[in-house]
């Protein structure tokens, strides 16, 4: 057992898993016989030796806090399959891990991760602070306002393109293909512009989405032009939308806001790729501030994002917020404790209040494809066009599922839980819909992921 006597169950091990290639390897590793040398303590650390093909039993070390990993293992993916087979071995009291001496080489990884928590060693300052100033400020702000009048540059291109779209017709938008506008976006990224590139790809994919893409491209095209306008009468604007209109053009917010210390609930995982890089997206709640952060962590191609935590526990951390209207992206900071289980889902409300607080985070951010929210007593069900509602047990409102989630394991595992019965659903509600991520019966305080 761990110091709050209690450990992680198989799903939030398996949570944790890069791909479904290392979730299957994972779990035929989650056994005792190819394990020895093995142990944790209620540091939160587990160890381990796993037999592989050569002579020498690969070494390797969880630190169930952070949770970090290493491995003697030639694998790329964090966490490899072997960090995942110990895990589930340790979540299952597995006797390959109770012992609790912990190796010198084990140690020897734990001790350097301690010393780096202490000295700031992952980039902050030993206070848990931001990163220090550059060297040189002036040079510094040289760079940025280089990168400001390029920015400035491709967004008056941008705006061009779209005049032209216009004038021409939307109608007439399929007959140019797709290749005109990945031409316009590879100017934005010359431009250094990345989320006007990303708007300009989404642009390109309309016409081919199907019955209705003229209006779906009006409307994506009038929030286009809304960005480019705003980025070039920024210094006009108040400082926290100026801070959003910056972070969706592509300039980095740093996380400068205050920490916040709280039990955070960790709530839903998973990634999203564009062929180049993997995002992965972690939904935090804070149990007593009541607020939702967002922590972003990103891979290139072929490699897994760094930061993975398991979907129903407790973390009793620090977060340090980004800059920018709503302020839901965080930076995670000194954790206290190792995580635990979660107990309870966190607090909700109805259909339409969900819709009320993305009416309000529209007010602040209007490129906002969505916001957190947790529905409580919603029932899923088929809707009459082919697709699924939550809809409230009191026949109050309903939302529709998103299109995207439609064809994914996790709406069928969503309906199984309900049974036709209320259930309590956290996740993202938008324009396009609503994505259920996670999930809670009734009947037990179990986490079920939904990704």
């Amino acid at each position: 057992m761990n110091q709050q006597g209690v450990r992680w169950t198989a799903e939030q091990v398996l949570a944790l898993a890069p791909d479904d290639a290392s979730r299957r390897a994972g779990s035929r590793l989650g056994a005792a016989g190819p394990w020895s040398g093995g142990g944790s303590d209620g540091s939160g650390a587990v160890w381990g030796l796993c037999k592989g093909s050569g002579s020498k039993p690969y070494r390797t070390v969880v630190d169930t806090t952070g949770p970090a990993y290493t491995c003697s293992c030639p694998s790329r993916k964090f966490p490899c399959k072997h960090a995942l087979g110990l895990l589930l071995l340790w979540a299952a009291d597995g006797e390959p891990v109770r012992g609790s001496e912990v190796p010198d080489w084990a140690e020897q990884w734990l001790a350097g991760r301690r010393a780096r928590a202490a000295g700031g060693g992952d980039g902050r300052t030993g206070d848990g602070g931001p990163p220090a100033a550059s060297a040189d400020p002036r040079a510094a702000r040289r760079r940025a306002e280089q990168r400001a009048a390029r920015i400035t540059a491709g967004a008056e291109e941008l705006e061009q393109r779209l005049a032209d779209l216009l004038r021409g017709g939307l109608a007439a938008a399929d007959r140019a293909g797709y290749g005109l506008w990945e031409e316009t976006a590879a100017r934005m990224v010359d431009a250094q512009a990345p989320g006007l590139a990303g708007r300009v790809r989404e642009l390109g994919a309309i016409p081919g989405s199907g019955p209705g893409w003229p209006v779906r491209l009006l409307e994506e095209c009038a929030l286009t032009h809304l960005l480019d306008r705003a980025w070039l009468d920024v210094e006009r604007l108040p400082e926290p939308l100026a801070a959003t209109v910056r972070t969706r053009v592509g300039l980095t917010a740093p996380a400068d806001g205050p920490a916040v210390r709280d039990h955070w609930s960790v709530l839903a995982q998973y990634d999203t790729s564009d062929g180049k890089l993997t995002t992965r997206r972690v939904w935090l709640h804070g149990r007593g501030t009541g607020r939702a952060a967002l922590l972003l962590s990103f891979g290139a191609a072929g490699r897994a994002p760094g930061l993975a935590l398991p979907v129903g526990v407790v973390l009793d951390a620090e977060v340090r917020p980004h800059a920018g209207a709503g302020q839901l992206r965080a930076e995670l900071g000194e954790q206290f404790s190792v995580p635990v289980p979660d107990t309870e889902p966190p607090a909700g409300g109805t259909v339409a209040r969900a819709l009320a607080a993305y009416g309000t985070a529209l007010r602040d951010d209007p490129w906002l494809d969505s916001w957190p929210a947790t529905l409580t007593g919603v029932i899923p069900v088929p809707s009459q066009d082919g697709g699924w509602q939550l809809a409230d047990a009191d026949g109050g409102s309903a939302l529709p599922v998103a299109t995207a989630a439609l064809g994914r394991p996790g709406l069928w595992r969503l309906a199984a839980l309900s049974g036709g019965r209320p259930v309590t659903v956290f996740g993202e509600c938008g324009h396009r819909g609503f994505t259920p991520l996670t999930a809670w019966s009734a009947d037990t305080s179990e986490t079920v992921p939904l990704t």
